[in-house]
C-alpha cells in the first residue's frame, strides 16, 4: 500500500491533466472520447511521471519479494520497504535508490499507454449510451481498464523482468551484476532463453486483469462522488 498508493494516485490524477491539456491543444470537445494516439501519450506520459516520483519504493518492493532471506535460508534482510530504502542507501548510496529506472521508465511509458490507449479505444468502438452529460459507469470502467491490463501487461512483461534483474543486482545474497539494459537482456538470453523472459506471465495476467479493473472502476467511482466538492 505504501508504493501502491502514491504511485497510482499520481498516474491517475495525471493523466487527467495530461489529456485535459492535450483537448486543449487538439482542440477536441471535452463531451467526445479521445483518439487512441491521444489516451496513449497521456497514459504513457503519466506513468513516467509517477514512475520518478515513485522509484525508491518500487525498488524496494521488487528486493523484497526477491531476496527476502541469506542464501543459508534462515536470515531475513529485509524488513519492510522503509528498512529496505535504508539499507540500500546505507550499504551502497543514495544513486543505488534508483537502480533500474531507465528501463522502469521505458516500460512505464508503453505499460500505461497502452493500457489507457486501450481503454480509449475501448470508449471509441463501445461509445456509452446515455449522453445526458453523465459520468462513464465505473462497472464499464472496470471492463475497459481490466481489458487495458491484460493488454499492457502481455506486451511489456520482457521489459519487466530486465527491470526486476537490474533491481536485484547488488542486494545482499546476489552475485549477479549487469553493466546495464542491453547487457542484462544479453546475459538473460544467453544464460536462460528466450523463454526466461516470459517466467510467471500467466500468473502475472491473471493479476493483472482484475487489478486494474478495480483501479479503473474505483477511480471512475470516486470522481463522481467527490465531483461536487473538487
Amino acid at each position: 500500500l505504501l508504493r501502491v498508493f502514491p504511485a497510482k494516485a499520481v498516474v491517475f490524477s495525471t493523466n487527467d491533466v495530461y489529456k485535459k491539456f492535450m483537448r486543449g491543444m487538439i482542440g477536441i470537445d471535452d463531451k467526445k472520447p479521445l483518439p487512441m494516439w491521444v489516451a496513449f501519450l497521456a497514459g504513457g506520459m503519466a506513468g513516467m511521471t509517477a514512475t520518478a516520483a515513485t522509484y525508491p519504493l518500487d525498488l524496494a518492493r521488487g528486493r523484497i519479494t526477491g531476496k527476502l532471506a541469506a542464501p543459508g535460508g534462515k536470515q531475513h534482510h529485509y524488513k519492510g520497504i522503509i528498512n529496505t530504502v535504508i539499507l540500500t542507501a546505507k550499504d551502497e548510496g543514495a544513486l543505488a535508490l534508483y537502480k533500474g529506472i531507465t528501463p522502469t521508465l521505458l516500460g512505464a511509458m508503453p505499460y500505461e499507454g497502452i493500457k489507457f490507449g486501450t481503454v480509449g479505444l475501448l470508449e471509441i468502438l463501445l461509445p456509452k449510451k446515455d449522453e445526458e452529460g453523465k459520468g462513464a459507469s465505473p462497472w464499464r470502467k472496470m471492463c475497459f481498464g481490466g481489458a487495458g491490463g491484460v493488454m499492457a501487461g502481455l506486451i511489456t512483461y520482457p521489459n519487466d523482468t530486465v527491470r526486476r534483474m537490474l533491481q536485484l543486482q547488488g542486494s545482499r545474497g546476489t552475485t549477479a551484476v549487469y553493466a546495464g539494459y542491453w547487457d542484462c537482456v544479453k546475459q538473460i538470453y544467453t544464460k536462460y532463453g528466450i523463454q526466461r523472459f516470459y517466467n510467471g506471465v500467466t500468473v502475472n495476467i491473471i493479476r493483472m486483469a482484475p487489478n486494474t479493473a478495480v483501479q479503473f472502476g474505483s477511480y471512475e467511482l470516486l470522481k463522481q462522488l467527490t465531483e461536487q466538492y473538487l
